[in-house]
C-alpha cells in the first residue's frame, strides 16, 4: 500500500512477481457492487448505563457493550485507535481495559495494515471475532474472507466520507505550534460541551492545557465538513445503502426528542439498524448494560443523508491539496479556513443556546430552512 500526494493509501502491484490471476478484480467490492436487497431490519436506540463509558463514547456507546459481548466468550475486538503517535489504525483489544482505545470517532481513514490476515486467522482458531469500520472497509474484510463465518461480529458505522490522514498529520503539526506541547489525547467528538454540540478536543502534556473547539473553529472539522479533506472515492462512494451484510449499522441520533423523552438527556445516544439474528441476539443478551428502545426502522432512517447520499466535491478541493504540500500547515488551513469574527460569534451562539437547551431547537430550525432552500432550486 502506498501514499499519494494526498495521503491516502493505494495498492501498488508488484508487476514482476504477479501472475496474472486476476484475483484481486474478482473480489474487488467496488467493481461487483452488491445490490440494496431488501431484508428484515429491526432497529434501536441504545444509551450505555455507565456513566464514564458514556462520557467516553462518541453517542451512546453501543460499541463498548457489543464488544464486551465478544469478549466474555473468550473473543478478540478490531478497531479503530490511536498508536503511540496519535495516528489512526485498526488494531486489536483482548481485555474490556483496551475498549476504550475504540471509543471516541476518528475523521481520518484508518491503516488497515494486517488486520484482515490477523481476522482470518483467529476465526480459523474458532475465536469469536468483532471487526468494525467504515461500510468500505467491511465490505474488503468481506472479499477478503471470501466466505461466511459464524463467529464473525461485524459492526460498520455510517460514514460522511473519509477524510485524509496527510491533513491529520498537518493540522496535528499546527495544532503543536499552537498549544505548545505534546498531546497526551485526542478527541474527534468530545461531549465537553455536551453531546449536541461536540468539540474537537486536545489535551497537553501539562493538564492545564487544553484546546476545545467546535465545528465553527476548528480547522480539521471545517475541512471534513466543507468535503475538502475526504477521499476521490467518496465522492461516488459504492456503499451507501440501507442494507448492508454487517450485524451492525451504527450511527449518531441527535433527534432523539422524536423517539424518547428520557433518552434526550444530552449524553448521546446511538441509532442501531440489526441486520441479522445474531445482532438482536447480542442486544437482548447486553440489555443489562444498556438502556434499549426499539424503534420503527423507517423511521430510523428518515432524513438521514449520509446513509444514502454520497458527498458533493468541493471546488476548491485541488487547490487545497497543492496548497498543503507546499505551504506551511498553518499558512495553508488559515488560507483556505480562517476563523474570522463571524465564526467566533457563532461559536459563542451555539455554546450560549446549547447551555440554554435551546440548540436542537435552532438546528431544527436552520434544517427546515436549508431544506426549503433546496426544493426552490
Amino acid at each position: 500500500m502506498c501514499e499519494d500526494d494526498e495521503g491516502f493509501l493505494y495498492p501498488a502491484a508488484d508487476e514482476n512477481t504477479c501472475i496474472e490471476c486476476g484475483l484481486c478484480e474478482v473480489v474487488c467490492p467496488v467493481i461487483h457492487v452488491q445490490p440494496d436487497v431488501e431484508k428484515e431490519q429491526r432497529a434501536y436506540l441504545v444509551q450505555h448505563k455507565n456513566e464514564q463509558v458514556l462520557r467516553e463514547s462518541t453517542s451512546g456507546g453501543a460499541f463498548t457493550a457489543i464488544a464486551r459481548w465478544v469478549l466474555d466468550r473468550g473473543g478478540v475486538v478490531c478497531g479503530a485507535g490511536f498508536s503511540t503517535d496519535f495516528e489512526v489504525v485498526h488494531q486489536w483489544a483482548n481485555c474490556y481495559e483496551d475498549l476504550r482505545m475504540f471509543r471516541n470517532s476518528k475523521y481520518v481513514q484508518s491503516r488497515i495494515g494486517n488486520t484482515y490476515k490477523e481476522a482470518k486467522q483467529f476465526l480459523m482458531e474458532g475465536k469469536c471475532v468483532l471487526f468494525s469500520g467504515t461500510p468500505c472497509q467491511l465490505e474488503g474484510l468481506f472479499s477478503f474472507l471470501r466466505k461466511p463465518y459464524e463467529n464473525l461480529v461485524t459492526v460498520d458505522v455510517v460514514c460522511h466520507a473519509c477524510p485524509s490522514p496527510l491533513v491529520y498529520r498537518k493540522y496535528l503539526e499546527a495544532q503543536k505550534k499552537k498549544i505548545g506541547s505534546e498531546f497526551t489525547n485526542i478527541l474527534f467528538r468530545d461531549k465537553y460541551y455536551g453531546y449536541k454540540y461536540s468539540t474537537m478536543s486536545i489535551i497537553g502534556c501539562n493538564d492545564s492545557i487544553e484546546y476545545h473547539e467546535g465545528i465553527d473553529t476548528d480547522i480539521m472539522m471545517r475541512a471534513f465538513f466543507a468535503n475538502m479533506s475526504v477521499r476521490p472515492s467518496c465522492y461516488q462512494c459504492a456503499f451507501k445503502k440501507r442494507y448492508r451484510n454487517t450485524d451492525f449499522t451504527i450511527w449518531d441520533c441527535f433527534d432523539v426528542d422524536k423517539f424518547s423523552k428520557e433518552l434526550d438527556n444530552d449524553k448521546g445516544v446511538t441509532r442501531i439498524l440489526a441486520h441479522s439474528d445474531l445482532a438482536n441476539i447480542i442486544l437482548k443478551e447486553s440489555s443489562s448494560q444498556l438502556k434499549v428502545l426499539e424503534i420503527n426502522s423507517n423511521k430510523a432512517v428518515e432524513g438521514v443523508k449520509e446513509m444514502f447520499h454520497s458527498v458533493s466535491m468541493n471546488p476548491k478541493r485541488e487547490a487545497f491539496f497543492v496548497d498543503l504540500n507546499l505551504l506551511d500547515a498553518e499558512v495553508c488551513f488559515h488560507k483556505y479556513f480562517p476563523v474570522t469574527l463571524r465564526h467566533r460569534l457563532e461559536k459563542q451562539a451555539r455554546l450560549w443556546t446549547a447551555r440554554l437547551g435551546l440548540y436542537k431547537y435552532i438546528k431544527k430550525i436552520f434544517k427546515a430552512i436549508n431544506g426549503n432552500r433546496e426544493i426552490k432550486r
